[in-house]
């Protein structure tokens, strides 16, 4: 996932919060998240990670936006555990913040 980061914030790197077992590195000029191969990741740690960005673009401080596949959408919400042969995107299709908030309340996991 890349995280677009807004004109106020020169670089975001690190932890957003403990636990997720995700964090933003700096890769070839642009910012992405990774997984922490130090950190046992929980099973819901990639999904929400992916949220709690996507809300973090919302008041557009730090994050303006973000762009995941929606491959990556899929393999986060089967990792927590979600049935996703519902998921109304398509896994070759890039989203952004928005779209991501749409998926969490489609599934119901907008505040995990």
């Amino acid at each position: 996932m890349e995280i677009i980061l807004s004109k106020q914030c020169e670089s975001l790197t690190g932890t957003l919060k403990r636990g997720l077992g995700y964090a933003i590195r700096k890769k070839n000029g642009g910012f992405y998240s990774v997984r922490c191969s130090n950190q046992r990741v929980p099973p819901s740690g990639h999904w929400r990670f992916i949220v709690l960005c996507a809300q973090l673009a919302q008041n557009k401080l730090h994050i303006a936006d973000i762009a995941v596949q929606g491959l990556e959408i899929c393999q986060a919400l089967q990792e927590a555990g979600f049935d996703t042969d519902h998921f109304n995107g398509n896994v070759s299709t890039f989203y952004n913040a928005r779209e991501v908030l749409g998926f969490a309340r489609q599934f119901k996991t907008e505040s995990l």
